[in-house]
């Protein structure tokens, strides 16, 4: 059965950084463009970044570039994302996609001083 599994997530100081993980089982990871979607309260889920199978090509929303960088590793069947100078407006929960069609539980995020 295709899972994934988020984890990373956690209270920061505004300006910090956090990296998340998401952790791919049950499908050919390889073969499918992942990416990081958040949700914060109140709020409709928008899209954060995507990352390419083969070419590792990546996109990012506007709000992110240049703060937020994701990455994949093939070989342990995970995706990241780095995240630096958080700012409280980043508060959310962050939900790993894969493009066969399935979201992680989500893990949150929490930018406060």
């Amino acid at each position: 059965q295709a899972q994934l599994v988020e984890s990373g997530g956690g209270l920061v100081q505004p300006g910090g950084s956090l990296r998340l993980s998401c952790a791919a089982t049950g499908f050919v990871f390889s073969t499918y463009a992942m990416s990081w979607y958040r949700e914060a309260p109140g709020k409709e889920r928008e899209w954060v970044a995507t990352i390419a199978t083969a070419s590792g090509n990546t996109n990012y929303a506007d709000s992110m570039k240049g703060r937020f960088t994701i990455s994949r590793d093939n070989a342990k069947n995970t995706v990241y994302l780095q995240m630096n100078s958080l700012k409280p407006e980043d508060t959310a929960v962050y939900y790993c996609y894969a493009s066969l069609g399935i979201w992680g539980q989500g893990t949150q995020v929490t930018v406060s001083s």
